[in-house]
Order: structure tokens, then sequence, then C-alpha cells
């Protein structure tokens, strides 16, 4: 190719460039630039105007203190390399937690943690102590017999028990 032509073409490419933008000013000035924002949001909670959002331990610690402050939600190994049955997994401990907060319906106070062990599942909890004592017990059995025979594996639960939500609240935001 000639240089003069290469040329050519950039004064064309200037001239069209100009045109456009004088006939279109708003164009040009909607475009806004800013710094990047080195924040991490994710998993932390909104400090509310009156700071009246009770928080347990759990949730007051921030997810980038996961194994220095708090523990992980769900103990297993299938999450390794090489691990077998990952996502039936994922979707049997969000099944326990879906099947906990509904069969003790407004009695959990905190996160529920899910221990597998070989073939065994320990699911821990804080619950509220609302209701009779025989009824807390029908539905301990009750918990424990449905999952053990849904998931075909020895179920146990390890509930902690406290007088109210206030108990277990760590701090207001």
């Amino acid at each position: 190719m000639n240089f003069s032509v290469i040329k050519l073409a950039q004064v064309n490419l200037i001239q069209n460039a100009s045109i456009i933008t004088k006939n279109a000013p708003l164009l040009a000035s909607q475009f806004h630039t800013s710094t990047a924002l080195c924040r991490v949001v994710s998993g932390k909670y909104r400090i509310t105007k009156r700071r009246d959002k009770p928080l347990t331990y759990e949730m007051a610690n921030p997810p980038h203190y996961i194994a220095h402050r708090k523990t992980w939600n769900s103990w297993n190994t299938s999450n390794l390399k090489d691990g077998v049955r990952r996502s039936e997994t994922a979707l049997e401990d969000e099944f326990i937690r879906r099947f906990m907060n509904g069969t003790w319906h407004g009695l959990v106070c905190s996160e529920i943690i899910i221990k597998r062990q070989f073939n065994h599942i320990r699911v821990a909890a804080i619950i509220r102590r609302a209701v009779s004592p025989t009824k807390m017990y029908f539905l301990l059995g009750y918990s424990e017999e449905l999952m053990a025979n849904w998931l075909q594996c020895p179920v146990t639960l390890e509930l902690q028990t406290v007088d109210s939500f206030k108990d277990v609240v760590f701090k207001y935001i």
C-alpha cells in the first residue's frame, strides 16, 4: 500500500469522528469513568439506621474470617480434589437445612452445622425452648428417623437449647 493512501484514510477517520461528535455531543458527555473500588462487600450485613438488626457470632464475622474466627457450615471431604458425590453432598446439605428449618419452625436460632464422618451425618444447631419437652423429643426422633430413611445413613441431631433468641445475639448493626 502507498503511504499517501494510508494518510488519506487516517484523515478521513479523523474528519468523520469530528463530525459525529459535533452532531451528537450527548453521546460523548454520557461516558463516565471512575477508579476501581477494591473492597469486598458480599457476605457482609449492612448497618441499619437504628442499629437494631441482631447478628449471631457466625453472622457477625465476614466470610474472609472463615478458618480464623469462624468455621465452615458443612464439614465433608467430597469437595477435595477427586472427591466423589460433590453435587449430591451439596444437595443433601441444602435438603437437611431446609428440612430442619421447616420441622423446627421458628425455633432454630443459629446456623445449621452439618458434619459428615464416614457414613454418619451429625447435624448441630441451637434451638429455642419454646415448646414442651415431650414435643421437642418427638421432633428430635421424627427428624432423625426421616432424614436417616431419606439419606440412607445414620443421622444424629446435636441440639443445644437456649431460653430466647436474645441469648445468641452477638451484636446489633
